[in-house]
Protein backbone atom coordinates (compact mmCIF):
# COMPACT_ATOMS: atom_id res chain seq x y z
CA UNK A 1 0.00 0.00 0.00
CA UNK A 2 3.35 2.53 0.93
CA UNK A 3 4.45 1.56 -2.39
CA UNK A 4 1.13 2.61 -4.36
CA UNK A 5 0.97 6.40 -2.31
CA UNK A 6 4.15 6.69 -3.23
CA UNK A 7 3.98 6.08 -6.40
CA UNK A 8 1.08 8.25 -6.65
CA UNK A 9 2.10 10.73 -4.71
CA UNK A 10 5.46 10.95 -7.20
CA UNK A 11 3.20 11.15 -9.98
CA UNK A 12 1.41 13.97 -8.93
CA UNK A 13 4.25 15.88 -8.34
CA UNK A 14 5.44 15.20 -11.60
CA UNK A 15 2.52 16.30 -12.93
CA UNK A 16 2.39 19.46 -11.14
CA UNK A 17 5.89 20.92 -12.18
CA UNK A 18 4.90 19.62 -15.63
CA UNK A 19 2.36 22.17 -15.37
CA UNK A 20 4.27 24.46 -13.47
CA UNK A 21 6.74 24.44 -15.89
CA UNK A 22 4.32 25.22 -18.79
CA UNK A 23 3.02 27.92 -17.23
CA UNK A 24 6.31 29.47 -17.12
CA UNK A 25 7.31 28.69 -20.34
CA UNK A 26 4.05 30.21 -21.50
CA UNK A 27 5.33 33.75 -22.46
CA UNK A 28 4.20 36.55 -24.09
CA UNK A 29 3.85 37.29 -27.80
CA UNK A 30 3.18 40.87 -27.98
CA UNK A 31 6.03 42.56 -29.47
CA UNK A 32 7.27 45.30 -27.57
CA UNK A 33 10.14 47.00 -29.30
CA UNK A 34 7.57 48.83 -31.39
CA UNK A 35 7.94 52.82 -31.75
CA UNK A 36 4.97 55.05 -31.72
CA UNK A 37 3.67 55.67 -35.32
CA UNK A 38 4.37 59.43 -36.04
CA UNK A 39 2.13 61.79 -36.68
CA UNK A 40 1.18 62.51 -40.01
CA UNK A 41 2.36 66.05 -41.09
CA UNK A 42 -0.19 68.27 -42.71
CA UNK A 43 -3.49 65.67 -42.45
CA UNK A 44 -6.18 67.37 -41.22
CA UNK A 45 -8.43 65.18 -39.07
CA UNK A 46 -11.73 67.48 -39.44
CA UNK A 47 -11.54 67.44 -43.48
CA UNK A 48 -11.16 63.69 -43.53
CA UNK A 49 -14.11 63.95 -41.50
CA UNK A 50 -15.75 66.09 -44.16
CA UNK A 51 -14.73 64.17 -46.87
CA UNK A 52 -16.19 60.96 -44.85
CA UNK A 53 -19.49 62.72 -44.08
CA UNK A 54 -20.09 63.43 -47.64
CA UNK A 55 -19.61 59.72 -48.92
CA UNK A 56 -22.01 58.77 -46.00
CA UNK A 57 -24.65 61.11 -48.17
CA UNK A 58 -24.74 58.64 -50.73
CA UNK A 59 -27.48 55.94 -50.19
CA UNK A 60 -25.05 53.24 -51.48
CA UNK A 61 -27.75 50.66 -50.20
CA UNK A 62 -27.58 47.20 -51.85
CA UNK A 63 -30.09 44.71 -51.58
CA UNK A 64 -30.41 41.23 -52.11
CA UNK A 65 -33.05 41.68 -54.92
CA UNK A 66 -30.77 43.28 -56.78
CA UNK A 67 -33.38 45.13 -58.68
CA UNK A 68 -34.31 47.39 -55.61
CA UNK A 69 -30.79 48.71 -55.75
CA UNK A 70 -30.41 52.21 -56.60
CA UNK A 71 -27.24 52.16 -58.80
CA UNK A 72 -27.21 55.76 -59.29
CA UNK A 73 -26.04 56.32 -55.87
CA UNK A 74 -23.00 53.78 -56.43
CA UNK A 75 -22.47 56.04 -59.44
CA UNK A 76 -22.70 59.14 -57.19
CA UNK A 77 -20.36 57.69 -54.90
CA UNK A 78 -17.55 56.86 -57.67
CA UNK A 79 -17.92 60.06 -58.81
CA UNK A 80 -17.47 61.98 -55.31
CA UNK A 81 -13.94 59.67 -54.59
CA UNK A 82 -12.51 60.85 -57.83
CA UNK A 83 -13.23 64.11 -57.01
CA UNK A 84 -11.81 63.61 -53.05
CA UNK A 85 -8.81 61.69 -54.08
CA UNK A 86 -7.36 63.31 -57.42
CA UNK A 87 -3.71 62.19 -57.11
CA UNK A 88 -4.60 58.55 -56.30
CA UNK A 89 -7.12 58.53 -59.10
CA UNK A 90 -4.22 59.73 -61.34
CA UNK A 91 -1.41 57.72 -60.29
CA UNK A 92 -3.35 54.33 -59.50
CA UNK A 93 -4.71 52.19 -62.10
CA UNK A 94 -8.43 51.53 -61.74
CA UNK A 95 -10.22 48.11 -62.96
CA UNK A 96 -13.93 48.15 -62.55
CA UNK A 97 -15.57 44.76 -61.79
CA UNK A 98 -19.12 44.19 -62.68
CA UNK A 99 -19.27 48.54 -63.33
CA UNK A 100 -19.06 48.57 -59.15
CA UNK A 101 -16.61 46.84 -58.22
CA UNK A 102 -13.41 48.89 -57.31
CA UNK A 103 -9.89 47.24 -57.72
CA UNK A 104 -6.59 49.93 -57.98
CA UNK A 105 -3.48 49.07 -58.29
CA UNK A 106 -0.82 51.30 -56.79
CA UNK A 107 2.32 49.29 -58.66
CA UNK A 108 5.41 49.01 -56.70
CA UNK A 109 9.19 49.46 -57.63
CA UNK A 110 9.69 45.78 -56.89
CA UNK A 111 8.04 43.78 -59.51
CA UNK A 112 9.11 40.61 -58.31
CA UNK A 113 7.72 41.24 -54.66
CA UNK A 114 3.88 39.45 -54.27
CA UNK A 115 1.49 42.60 -53.23
CA UNK A 116 -0.63 43.46 -50.59
CA UNK A 117 -4.53 43.36 -51.00
CA UNK A 118 -6.22 45.91 -48.57
CA UNK A 119 -10.48 45.29 -48.85
CA UNK A 120 -13.35 47.42 -48.01
CA UNK A 121 -16.92 47.56 -48.80
CA UNK A 122 -19.42 50.79 -49.75
CA UNK A 123 -21.99 49.19 -50.04
CA UNK A 124 -24.47 49.09 -46.39
CA UNK A 125 -27.42 48.02 -45.41
CA UNK A 126 -30.93 49.65 -45.44
CA UNK A 127 -32.54 51.10 -42.26
CA UNK A 128 -35.49 49.79 -41.19
CA UNK A 129 -38.32 51.37 -41.87
CA UNK A 130 -40.39 52.97 -39.58
CA UNK A 131 -36.67 53.74 -37.02
CA UNK A 132 -35.69 56.94 -38.55
CA UNK A 133 -37.05 58.31 -36.06
CA UNK A 134 -35.10 56.49 -33.15
CA UNK A 135 -31.89 58.05 -35.45
CA UNK A 136 -30.37 60.70 -32.73
CA UNK A 137 -29.50 62.25 -36.28
CA UNK A 138 -30.97 61.47 -40.26
CA UNK A 139 -28.82 58.38 -41.16
CA UNK A 140 -27.88 59.50 -44.86
CA UNK A 141 -27.16 63.42 -43.80
CA UNK A 142 -23.85 62.99 -43.00
CA UNK A 143 -23.68 65.53 -39.68
CA UNK A 144 -20.61 65.85 -37.69
CA UNK A 145 -21.22 66.66 -34.43
CA UNK A 146 -19.79 66.34 -31.39
CA UNK A 147 -16.82 65.26 -32.38
CA UNK A 148 -18.57 62.17 -34.06
CA UNK A 149 -19.65 61.50 -37.36
CA UNK A 150 -22.86 60.10 -37.88
CA UNK A 151 -24.96 57.72 -40.44
CA UNK A 152 -25.29 54.49 -41.98
CA UNK A 153 -21.47 52.96 -43.03
CA UNK A 154 -19.80 55.21 -40.89
CA UNK A 155 -18.66 51.82 -38.90
CA UNK A 156 -19.64 49.33 -41.48
CA UNK A 157 -17.81 49.88 -44.23
CA UNK A 158 -17.44 52.29 -45.73
CA UNK A 159 -15.04 54.12 -43.04
CA UNK A 160 -12.44 51.79 -43.89
CA UNK A 161 -12.81 51.95 -47.56
CA UNK A 162 -12.48 55.91 -47.00
CA UNK A 163 -9.43 55.71 -44.71
CA UNK A 164 -7.99 53.50 -47.09
CA UNK A 165 -8.47 56.29 -49.98
CA UNK A 166 -7.61 58.80 -47.28
CA UNK A 167 -4.18 56.99 -46.39
CA UNK A 168 -2.70 56.39 -50.10
CA UNK A 169 -3.49 59.91 -51.06
CA UNK A 170 -1.71 61.24 -47.99
CA UNK A 171 1.27 58.83 -48.87
CA UNK A 172 1.19 60.16 -52.44
CA UNK A 173 1.25 63.50 -50.91
CA UNK A 174 4.69 62.83 -49.37
CA UNK A 175 5.83 61.25 -52.72
CA UNK A 176 5.86 58.24 -50.96
CA UNK A 177 6.43 55.34 -53.80
CA UNK A 178 6.18 51.05 -52.52
CA UNK A 179 8.62 48.52 -53.16
CA UNK A 180 6.02 45.93 -53.04
CA UNK A 181 2.57 46.75 -55.00
CA UNK A 182 -0.42 48.30 -53.29
CA UNK A 183 -3.78 46.90 -54.14
CA UNK A 184 -7.21 48.20 -52.82
CA UNK A 185 -9.98 46.26 -53.48
CA UNK A 186 -13.71 47.44 -52.66
CA UNK A 187 -16.68 44.97 -53.00
CA UNK A 188 -20.40 46.56 -53.62
CA UNK A 189 -22.60 44.16 -52.29
CA UNK A 190 -21.11 42.55 -49.03
CA UNK A 191 -24.09 43.11 -47.66
CA UNK A 192 -25.73 40.82 -49.81
CA UNK A 193 -23.24 37.77 -50.41
CA UNK A 194 -20.70 39.62 -52.23
CA UNK A 195 -20.66 37.61 -55.45
CA UNK A 196 -20.81 40.76 -57.91
CA UNK A 197 -18.21 42.48 -56.09
CA UNK A 198 -15.57 40.46 -54.18
CA UNK A 199 -16.02 37.22 -55.34
CA UNK A 200 -15.51 38.40 -59.15
CA UNK A 201 -13.13 40.82 -58.00
CA UNK A 202 -11.27 37.39 -56.94
CA UNK A 203 -12.04 35.52 -59.52
CA UNK A 204 -10.15 38.00 -61.55
CA UNK A 205 -7.38 38.25 -59.57
CA UNK A 206 -6.62 34.45 -59.48
CA UNK A 207 -7.19 34.44 -63.36
CA UNK A 208 -4.53 37.24 -63.72
CA UNK A 209 -2.72 35.11 -61.62
CA UNK A 210 -2.27 37.54 -59.16
CA UNK A 211 -0.63 35.80 -55.31
CA UNK A 212 -0.80 38.28 -52.72
CA UNK A 213 1.38 38.33 -49.62
CA UNK A 214 -1.48 39.14 -47.31
CA UNK A 215 -4.88 40.37 -47.62
CA UNK A 216 -6.56 42.49 -45.29
CA UNK A 217 -10.21 42.63 -44.69
CA UNK A 218 -12.79 44.34 -41.96
CA UNK A 219 -13.11 42.33 -39.06
CA UNK A 220 -12.21 42.81 -35.45
CA UNK A 221 -11.71 45.62 -33.57
CA UNK A 222 -9.86 46.85 -30.59
CA UNK A 223 -11.95 45.99 -27.69
CA UNK A 224 -11.84 48.87 -25.23
CA UNK A 225 -13.47 46.26 -22.38
CA UNK A 226 -11.59 43.44 -23.68
CA UNK A 227 -12.67 39.76 -23.75
CA UNK A 228 -14.64 37.32 -21.23
CA UNK A 229 -12.15 37.12 -18.69
CA UNK A 230 -9.88 40.16 -19.53
CA UNK A 231 -10.36 43.40 -19.11
CA UNK A 232 -7.56 44.84 -20.71
CA UNK A 233 -8.01 46.01 -24.34
CA UNK A 234 -7.59 43.69 -26.53
CA UNK A 235 -6.96 44.05 -30.95
CA UNK A 236 -8.56 41.22 -31.95
CA UNK A 237 -7.42 39.88 -35.06
CA UNK A 238 -9.58 37.69 -37.22
CA UNK A 239 -8.14 34.30 -38.76
CA UNK A 240 -11.16 33.00 -39.88
CA UNK A 241 -14.67 32.69 -40.20
CA UNK A 242 -17.65 30.23 -39.47
CA UNK A 243 -19.26 29.13 -42.49
CA UNK A 244 -23.04 29.44 -42.98
CA UNK A 245 -25.93 27.10 -43.69
CA UNK A 246 -29.63 26.87 -43.40
CA UNK A 247 -31.91 23.99 -43.13
CA UNK A 248 -35.33 23.49 -43.83
CA UNK A 249 -36.99 20.91 -41.92
CA UNK A 250 -40.30 19.75 -43.44
CA UNK A 251 -42.68 17.35 -42.39
CA UNK A 252 -46.21 16.58 -44.13
CA UNK A 253 -49.98 15.17 -42.42
CA UNK A 254 -53.16 14.50 -43.75
CA UNK A 255 -54.68 17.61 -42.58
CA UNK A 256 -58.43 17.31 -41.62
CA UNK A 257 -60.44 18.81 -38.45
CA UNK A 258 -58.64 19.54 -35.55
CA UNK A 259 -61.71 17.62 -33.34
CA UNK A 260 -60.13 14.19 -34.67
CA UNK A 261 -56.10 14.87 -34.30
CA UNK A 262 -53.52 12.51 -35.07
CA UNK A 263 -51.11 11.91 -31.80
CA UNK A 264 -48.94 13.86 -33.58
CA UNK A 265 -49.67 16.50 -35.86
CA UNK A 266 -46.75 17.86 -38.82
CA UNK A 267 -46.12 20.76 -36.59
CA UNK A 268 -45.62 18.15 -33.74
CA UNK A 269 -42.91 16.41 -35.81
CA UNK A 270 -40.96 19.19 -36.61
CA UNK A 271 -40.99 20.45 -33.49
CA UNK A 272 -39.66 17.41 -32.13
CA UNK A 273 -37.13 17.48 -34.66
CA UNK A 274 -36.17 21.08 -33.44
CA UNK A 275 -35.96 20.07 -29.78
CA UNK A 276 -33.92 17.21 -30.53
CA UNK A 277 -31.22 19.45 -32.17
CA UNK A 278 -31.42 22.10 -29.47
CA UNK A 279 -30.57 19.38 -26.57
CA UNK A 280 -28.38 17.75 -29.09
CA UNK A 281 -26.04 20.73 -30.20
CA UNK A 282 -22.43 20.18 -32.16
CA UNK A 283 -19.38 18.99 -29.63
CA UNK A 284 -17.59 21.93 -28.98
CA UNK A 285 -14.03 22.61 -29.94
CA UNK A 286 -10.84 24.90 -28.92
CA UNK A 287 -8.89 23.73 -32.16
CA UNK A 288 -10.61 26.56 -33.68
CA UNK A 289 -9.42 29.69 -33.15
CA UNK A 290 -10.30 29.20 -29.64
CA UNK A 291 -6.29 28.23 -28.53
CA UNK A 292 -4.81 30.68 -31.06
CA UNK A 293 -6.90 33.39 -29.02
CA UNK A 294 -5.66 32.05 -25.49
CA UNK A 295 -2.15 31.23 -26.85
CA UNK A 296 -2.36 35.23 -27.04
CA UNK A 297 -4.27 36.37 -24.30
CA UNK A 298 -3.29 33.68 -21.71
CA UNK A 299 0.40 35.17 -21.31
CA UNK A 300 -0.95 38.40 -19.74
CA UNK A 301 -3.63 37.26 -17.42
CA UNK A 302 -2.85 36.79 -14.21
CA UNK A 303 -1.34 33.02 -13.09
CA UNK A 304 -4.05 31.15 -12.17
CA UNK A 305 -5.34 31.92 -16.01
CA UNK A 306 -2.10 31.47 -17.08
CA UNK A 307 -1.91 27.92 -15.79
CA UNK A 308 -5.53 27.27 -17.62
CA UNK A 309 -4.59 28.25 -20.80
CA UNK A 310 -0.96 26.94 -20.68
CA UNK A 311 -1.91 23.29 -19.90
CA UNK A 312 -5.31 23.27 -21.99
CA UNK A 313 -4.64 19.55 -22.79
CA UNK A 314 -5.20 19.04 -19.16
CA UNK A 315 -8.11 22.19 -18.67
CA UNK A 316 -10.32 21.70 -22.22
CA UNK A 317 -13.39 20.40 -20.06
CA UNK A 318 -13.36 23.04 -17.55
CA UNK A 319 -12.20 26.37 -20.71
CA UNK A 320 -15.07 24.58 -22.46
CA UNK A 321 -17.33 24.84 -19.77
CA UNK A 322 -16.74 28.25 -18.70
CA UNK A 323 -16.89 28.99 -22.46
CA UNK A 324 -20.46 27.56 -22.54
CA UNK A 325 -21.32 30.39 -19.83
CA UNK A 326 -22.36 32.68 -22.53
CA UNK A 327 -23.95 33.02 -25.72
CA UNK A 328 -21.11 34.57 -27.51
CA UNK A 329 -18.48 32.08 -25.89
CA UNK A 330 -20.10 28.84 -26.86
CA UNK A 331 -20.36 30.21 -30.11
CA UNK A 332 -17.03 30.36 -30.69
CA UNK A 333 -16.05 26.61 -30.09
CA UNK A 334 -18.99 25.05 -31.58
CA UNK A 335 -21.43 24.70 -34.68
CA UNK A 336 -24.74 26.83 -33.52
CA UNK A 337 -28.27 25.77 -34.19
CA UNK A 338 -31.12 28.38 -34.67
CA UNK A 339 -34.41 27.68 -34.93
CA UNK A 340 -35.35 31.18 -36.96
CA UNK A 341 -38.91 30.59 -38.73
CA UNK A 342 -41.53 28.31 -38.86
CA UNK A 343 -44.60 27.94 -40.96
CA UNK A 344 -47.49 25.81 -40.91
CA UNK A 345 -51.37 25.72 -40.84
CA UNK A 346 -53.89 28.87 -41.55
CA UNK A 347 -56.85 28.22 -39.34
CA UNK A 348 -57.16 27.06 -35.68
CA UNK A 349 -59.67 24.06 -36.24
CA UNK A 350 -57.94 22.85 -39.46
CA UNK A 351 -55.01 20.37 -39.45
CA UNK A 352 -52.47 21.70 -40.93
CA UNK A 353 -50.61 19.44 -43.94
CA UNK A 354 -47.37 20.72 -44.64
CA UNK A 355 -45.05 22.08 -41.61
CA UNK A 356 -42.02 23.59 -42.40
CA UNK A 357 -39.15 24.55 -39.94
CA UNK A 358 -35.87 26.91 -41.21
CA UNK A 359 -33.00 26.16 -38.82
CA UNK A 360 -29.54 28.36 -39.26
CA UNK A 361 -26.60 26.64 -38.57
CA UNK A 362 -22.89 28.65 -37.95
CA UNK A 363 -19.87 26.29 -39.24
CA UNK A 364 -16.88 26.21 -37.35
CA UNK A 365 -13.77 25.72 -39.35
CA UNK A 366 -13.40 21.85 -39.59
CA UNK A 367 -16.62 20.97 -40.59
CA UNK A 368 -18.35 21.60 -43.67
CA UNK A 369 -22.43 22.27 -44.81
CA UNK A 370 -22.85 18.62 -46.00
CA UNK A 371 -21.59 17.13 -42.77
CA UNK A 372 -23.37 19.31 -40.61
CA UNK A 373 -26.51 18.32 -43.01
CA UNK A 374 -25.55 13.97 -42.58
CA UNK A 375 -25.37 15.22 -38.68
CA UNK A 376 -28.69 17.05 -38.77
CA UNK A 377 -30.34 13.63 -40.35
CA UNK A 378 -28.71 11.46 -37.68
CA UNK A 379 -30.02 13.80 -34.89
CA UNK A 380 -33.21 13.91 -35.78
CA UNK A 381 -33.42 10.31 -36.76
CA UNK A 382 -37.21 10.19 -38.16
CA UNK A 383 -38.50 9.06 -42.00
CA UNK A 384 -41.17 11.48 -41.66
CA UNK A 385 -38.61 14.54 -41.65
CA UNK A 386 -37.30 15.86 -44.99
CA UNK A 387 -34.10 17.72 -44.95
CA UNK A 388 -33.21 20.42 -47.59
CA UNK A 389 -30.71 22.76 -48.20
CA UNK A 390 -32.03 26.68 -48.30
CA UNK A 391 -30.47 28.94 -50.43
CA UNK A 392 -27.18 29.77 -50.27
CA UNK A 393 -24.53 28.05 -48.06
CA UNK A 394 -20.92 29.11 -47.38
CA UNK A 395 -18.63 26.80 -45.89
CA UNK A 396 -15.97 28.20 -43.22
CA UNK A 397 -12.88 29.40 -44.08
CA UNK A 398 -9.59 27.56 -42.92
CA UNK A 399 -7.64 29.57 -40.67
CA UNK A 400 -4.80 31.66 -41.48
CA UNK A 401 -1.44 31.52 -39.57
CA UNK A 402 -0.88 33.97 -36.93
CA UNK A 403 2.77 32.77 -36.77
CA UNK A 404 3.01 34.24 -40.71
CA UNK A 405 5.58 36.80 -41.28
CA UNK A 406 2.38 38.78 -42.92
CA UNK A 407 0.60 38.42 -39.42
CA UNK A 408 3.82 39.83 -37.63
CA UNK A 409 3.74 42.94 -39.98
CA UNK A 410 -0.17 43.36 -39.31
CA UNK A 411 1.03 43.35 -35.41
CA UNK A 412 3.55 45.98 -35.37
CA UNK A 413 1.38 48.09 -37.15
CA UNK A 414 -1.59 47.70 -34.61
CA UNK A 415 1.17 47.95 -31.77
CA UNK A 416 2.31 50.86 -33.13
CA UNK A 417 -0.78 53.00 -33.17
CA UNK A 418 -2.86 51.40 -30.37
CA UNK A 419 0.31 50.50 -27.95
CA UNK A 420 -2.28 49.86 -25.31
CA UNK A 421 -3.96 46.91 -26.47
CA UNK A 422 -3.04 43.22 -26.92
CA UNK A 423 -3.03 41.50 -29.38
CA UNK A 424 -4.71 38.24 -30.67
CA UNK A 425 -6.10 36.03 -33.34
CA UNK A 426 -9.52 34.89 -33.07
CA UNK A 427 -12.34 32.94 -35.18
CA UNK A 428 -14.71 35.59 -36.56
CA UNK A 429 -18.65 34.42 -36.26
CA UNK A 430 -20.18 36.27 -38.99
CA UNK A 431 -18.81 36.28 -42.64
CA UNK A 432 -16.88 39.34 -44.75
CA UNK A 433 -16.11 39.65 -48.30
CA UNK A 434 -12.26 38.41 -46.85
CA UNK A 435 -13.69 34.42 -47.43
CA UNK A 436 -13.22 34.82 -51.62
CA UNK A 437 -9.55 35.86 -51.96
CA UNK A 438 -8.77 32.55 -49.42
CA UNK A 439 -7.97 30.55 -52.99
CA UNK A 440 -5.00 33.25 -53.89
CA UNK A 441 -3.49 33.60 -50.64
CA UNK A 442 -3.12 31.79 -47.30
CA UNK A 443 -2.55 34.84 -45.31
CA UNK A 444 -6.23 36.48 -45.03
CA UNK A 445 -6.58 38.71 -41.71
CA UNK A 446 -9.59 40.46 -40.68
CA UNK A 447 -9.35 43.49 -38.84
CA UNK A 448 -10.91 46.92 -38.66
CA UNK A 449 -9.06 49.51 -36.90
CA UNK A 450 -10.95 51.85 -34.42
CA UNK A 451 -11.37 51.12 -30.86
CA UNK A 452 -15.18 49.57 -29.81
CA UNK A 453 -16.69 48.15 -26.37
CA UNK A 454 -19.32 46.23 -26.34
CA UNK A 455 -22.26 48.77 -26.24
CA UNK A 456 -20.70 50.00 -29.50
CA UNK A 457 -20.23 46.99 -31.14
CA UNK A 458 -24.43 47.38 -31.65
CA UNK A 459 -23.82 49.94 -34.02
CA UNK A 460 -22.89 48.45 -37.20
CA UNK A 461 -26.23 47.61 -38.55
CA UNK A 462 -27.58 49.08 -35.70
CA UNK A 463 -29.48 52.71 -34.80
CA UNK A 464 -27.22 55.97 -34.54
CA UNK A 465 -24.39 54.40 -36.26
CA UNK A 466 -21.35 56.81 -35.81
CA UNK A 467 -17.71 57.12 -35.39
CA UNK A 468 -15.49 59.70 -33.92
CA UNK A 469 -13.18 61.96 -35.55
CA UNK A 470 -10.31 60.90 -33.41
CA UNK A 471 -10.31 57.24 -34.27
CA UNK A 472 -11.32 57.53 -38.04
CA UNK A 473 -7.78 59.88 -37.69
CA UNK A 474 -6.65 57.09 -36.31
CA UNK A 475 -7.40 54.58 -38.63
CA UNK A 476 -5.74 56.69 -41.75
CA UNK A 477 -2.85 56.68 -39.71
CA UNK A 478 -2.97 53.22 -39.01
CA UNK A 479 -3.32 52.15 -43.25
CA UNK A 480 -0.67 54.46 -43.55
CA UNK A 481 1.43 52.55 -41.23
CA UNK A 482 0.61 49.20 -42.28
CA UNK A 483 1.56 49.87 -45.80
CA UNK A 484 4.76 50.91 -44.79
CA UNK A 485 5.23 47.96 -42.74
CA UNK A 486 4.52 45.85 -45.88
CA UNK A 487 7.43 47.18 -48.05
CA UNK A 488 10.00 44.59 -46.58
CA UNK A 489 10.52 40.67 -46.99
CA UNK A 490 9.97 38.00 -49.69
Amino acid sequence: MKKIVTILAGGLLGLIALLLVNTFRFSSKQLTDVPPAPALNNFSPDSAAARLAEAIRCRTVSYTDYSLTDTTQFDKFIALIRRQFPRLHSRLTLQTVNQYGLLYTWTGKNPALPPVLLLGHYDVVPVIQGTERLWKRPPFAGLIEGGYVYGRGTVDDKTTVMGLLEAVEYLLGTNYQPDRTVMLAFGQDEETLGQRGAQSIAALLEKQGVRPAMVIDEGGTVKMDGIPGFEKPVALVGIGEKGYVSLELTATGEGGHSSMPPRQTSIGIVAAAVAKLEQNPFPARLDAGIEQLFGYVGPEMGFGNRLVFANVWLFAPVVKQILSGSTAGDATQRTTTAATIMRAGQKDNVLPIDATVTVNFRILPGETAQTVTERVKQVIDDERVSVTVLGKLNNPSSLSDPDAPAFGQLHRSIRAVFPEAVVAPYLMLGATDARFYRSICPNVYRFMPIRMTDETLKLPHGTNERVSVKDYADMVRFYVTLIQNTQGGN
